[in-house]
């Protein structure tokens, strides 16, 4: 009998034994393609010996020392390389253990910048409808999925949601893709002026919306707006880049597809490539500056940020990455990659939209195309995919209450940066029968 805790308690799972390549190995020797990345963070494959090596390496010269007495070589290469290749004016880079941590640290950070700064009525911040940003309390309030938010509501600090920018959705029929970025953007205005113009603190978004959407890229000009209400009424940007950063969607960093820089950037899972627990949050010079030159001190803090095992093993991770130019790889496969996705399943009756960047996708399911009406959500489509595919030999995250946090199911795509055209072909293979099979 096991004594682990599992995330369901009425699912028997397999053992994962071993790694290899795009795959992941059973106890019976089942290998199945790791079509999500796990949750968008195995974006090296599960063998990468210039990871491993570098952190038996580093176990061998320095397991841990604690930040309050220590820093430490790896963690400062690993600062010096993100901020090398930052947008905008990120200059610094506080290292956590996960995504959770790091939006908790953004927030607070935010917060203590504006007391500092001699604003202390600021206190309100905004996201949006639809997000994720995490399930710890503060990353959770932040969150806009109600279904994740539900049974822990009385616990939540009270956060603002906005509209998302979901056009497939919620554009209306007779709006531009411009005037409808517009519209969805301007309600970031509308939400601080009724708030009081000098009192919110920051604006939450993920500039790829993953694990709740589907990977949900903005429209044109979206966060060039967002960014000049910002800057109009002193509100920091933080961008939430834990799932669709790091190379994912063809840039280091995400944003720069939208051609903007926030004042603090969230990052995770793609960073340490699932070989060792890490997430960072990294912040502009500004603000650094501000606590650097009042207090000294940022009153937060866990054990084990800043780990020099995890350091070293992203360290080598973002050096792959650059160094073998993996992200052209993946606008390359990515093009492929939509390719496929669109020959395959663009005309499929209940296919709504095929969605992404890079190697980052999303497949909307619906009860009717043309009317875009999802399924009952009584149906459990989303996990009934998710064990079609597995059965398949297909990791893929399929995930339901796209639309609201109830209604609407999708199918988030995620493979690794380092899988071959016949590898990405094979995982729809899988997907394919997988509908079929369920729908």
């Amino acid at each position: 009998m096991s004594h682990v805790f599992p995330r369901h308690s009425q699912s028997a799972l397999p053992t994962a034994t071993g790694g290899d390549g795009c795959f992941l190995i059973d106890q019976s020797g089942k290998r199945y393609f790791d079509g999500s990345g796990g949750a968008a963070v195995s974006c090296l494959g599960h063998s990468n010996a210039r990871v491993t090596q570098a952190i038996k390496d580093q176990v061998d010269k320095l397991a841990f020392a604690h930040t309050g007495f220590f820093t430490s070589d790896p963690a400062e290469a690993l600062a010096d390389l993100l901020i090398a290749n930052a947008p905008g004016d990120l200059d610094r880079v506080y290292f956590v253990s996960g995504g959770s941590e790091a939006v908790e640290a953004a927030i607070k950070l935010a917060r203590q910048f504006h007391l500092e700064n001699g604003e202390p009525q600021r206190q309100h911040v905004i996201a949006r409808r639809q997000s994720y940003h995490g399930n710890t309390l503060g990353a959770l309030s932040a969150g806009g999925n109600e279904m994740r938010r539900k049974q822990f509501s009385p616990l939540l600090v009270g956060m603002s949601h906005i509209a998302p920018c979901y056009e497939y959705a919620e554009r209306d029929g007779d709006e531009t893709l411009e005037a409808y970025g517009q519209r969805v953007a301007n309600e970031l205005e509308q939400e601080i002026l009724r708030l009081g113009e000098d009192k919110v603190i920051a604006f939450l978004a993920e500039p790829v919306v993953g694990a709740t959407l589907g990977a949900v890229a903005a429209v044109d000009g979206y966060f060039t707006r967002i960014r000049e209400i910002c800057d109009q009424y002193g509100v920091l940007l933080i961008l939430d880049e834990v799932m669709c950063g790091m190379g994912r969607t063809g840039h280091l960093f995400a944003c720069t597809a939208d051609d903007v820089a926030p004042d603090i950037l969230c990052i995770a899972k793609g960073l340490g490539a699932g070989y060792q627990p890490i997430g960072a949050m990294l912040c502009s010079k500004k603000i650094y500056d501000v606590i650097a030159d009042g207090s000294g001190f940022f009153q937060h803090g866990h054990t084990y940020i800043g780990h020099p095992v995890a350091a070293a093993a992203a360290l080598a991770v973002v050096s792959e990455i650059l160094e073998r130019d993996l992200i052209s790889q993946v606008r390359a496969r990515g093009a492929y990659f939509e390719t496929q996705l669109r020959k395959r399943f663009g005309q499929h009756p209940h296919v709504g939209d095929i969605r992404g960047r890079g190697l980052f996708w999303g497949v909307e399911i619906v009860k009717d195309r043309a009317s875009k009406t999802p399924f009952d959500p009584s149906r459990g489509l989303a996990g009934k995919i998710k064990k079609a595919a597995f059965a398949e030999g297909l990791i893929c995250y399929p995930m339901q209450g796209t639309r609201d946090g109830a209604l609407g199911d999708h199918v988030l795509l995620a493979p690794p940066f380092i899988a071959s055209e016949s590898e990405l072909d094979g995982a729809l293979d899988c997907l394919d029968r997988a509908l079929n099979a369920v729908i």
